[in-house]
């Protein structure tokens, strides 16, 4: 660890769920023994805002309370004209320029950042800037003084935003949250802020990398991408599976214990760190047949790729349905599309909590 202390690491997907759903596990990354995987300065760790990911009952409830009436399925599914005009957008300027193209700058970033400003309410020529800041928090090479300095600046660009919206209502996410907030007083501004700080985090680098990963992947197993092509149907359930096979969060659900607890005969003391990996929960042999194997028609009760418990990514609606979008899309638009690289050339991002391509060159 960051810290050069040494910390528990549970695999197995009882043990994991078991993890994340103890009372006697902390998310709160203040607490001494906590497994910080990315550097942040202790003091401005100790001034910091939590996003409701870090936060324990009751203020992680509060707040959760809030944001899950913006993320439900039917809102999403009424997102979906409007991501697939998106995603068509940015195909066709794919076919107009004509192969080979780098995956992740044409269709990767471009599509979920501008579907979330949109969700957010906030200005599309900002994009870049959000991206830079959810890139520089989930990576394990910078120094904490980069990754003080682009907390800071965020929190005071997003305190910005939250106090125009107060002043100006939208009809977006963070402005509905706003005038919920302005009738119920349940929450300080400095807590939307950290609310808004918590979806950029998610919001941005995890459905790029799930794009580019899955895209390669599915190119990789040429039989299944047919059977897709043939039979849509299947879909949902390769979503699933694609899910459950990247894992692309593999390593970043972490936890503090807040009493001696127990796990399959182990004793984890109060103040031990632990890591819970969802990836290796998600390749668990005693819960799925052949676990290290794609199998796109697997019947899949449930995985552990948006975490468990009461602190589950509330952002998974909207991720499958963008993901369900960009394959439908891509792989009936472009039926021919293949690496433009040999596979051994492909180049994987490293240093970084979220897994994922720095490009993933293709053509038709």
């Amino acid at each position: 660890m960051l810290s050069g202390k040494e910390v528990w690491i549970v695999t197995r997907q009882d043990q994991v769920r078991h993890v994340l759903t103890s009372p006697a596990m902390s998310s709160n990354v203040k607490l001494p023994g906590y497994p910080l995987q990315f550097p942040v300065p202790d003091e401005v760790l100790q001034h910091m805002e939590l996003p409701v990911v870090a936060m324990d009952p009751p203020d992680h409830t509060v707040r959760r309370r809030a944001l899950i009436p913006e993320l439900t399925a039917k809102r999403m599914q009424a997102l979906r004209p409007r991501i697939q005009e998106v995603v068509d957008e940015h195909i066709s300027a794919m076919l107009a320029q004509g192969g080979p193209v780098d995956l992740v700058e044409a269709l990767a970033i471009p599509v979920p950042s501008l579907i979330f400003c949109e969700l957010m309410g906030v200005p599309i020529d900002e994009t870049a800037t959000f991206r830079a800041f959810a890139e520089t928090t989930v990576k394990s090479d910078v120094t904490p003084e980069e990754v003080g300095a682009a907390t800071q600046a965020m929190d005071e660009y997003l305190a910005v935003l939250v106090e125009q919206k107060e002043k100006d209502a939208t009809d977006d996410l963070l402005g509905r949250i706003i005038a919920r907030n302005a009738t119920e007083g349940t929450l300080e501004r400095k807590d939307i802020v950290a609310l808004a700080r918590m979806l950029l985090f998610g919001g941005f680098d995890t459905i790029t990398n799930m794009i580019t990963l899955g895209t390669a992947v599915l190119l990789q197993h040429p039989d299944q991408l047919a059977d897709l092509r043939r039979d849509p149907s299947l879909l949902p359930k390769a979503i699933e599976e694609l899910l459950r096979y990247l894992s692309i969060a593999d390593s970043a659900t972490a936890r503090v214990a807040t009493e001696d607890i127990e796990i399959d005969g182990v004793l984890i003391r109060a103040g031990e760190g632990i890591i819970a990996l969802n990836g290796s929960a998600n390749r668990d042999e005693t819960v799925f047949e052949d676990p290290d194997t794609l199998d796109i028609r697997r019947e899949i009760a449930l995985h552990s790729a948006f975490g468990h418990g009461i602190h589950q990514c509330p952002g998974a609606n909207l991720v499958r349905v963008e993901l369900e979008i960009v394959f439908r899309t891509l792989f009936s638009r472009i039926p021919e599309l293949r690496f433009a690289v040999p596979e051994n050339e492909l180049e994987f991002k490293s240093f970084t909590l979220i897994h994922g391509m720095k490009s993933l060159p293709v053509t038709w």
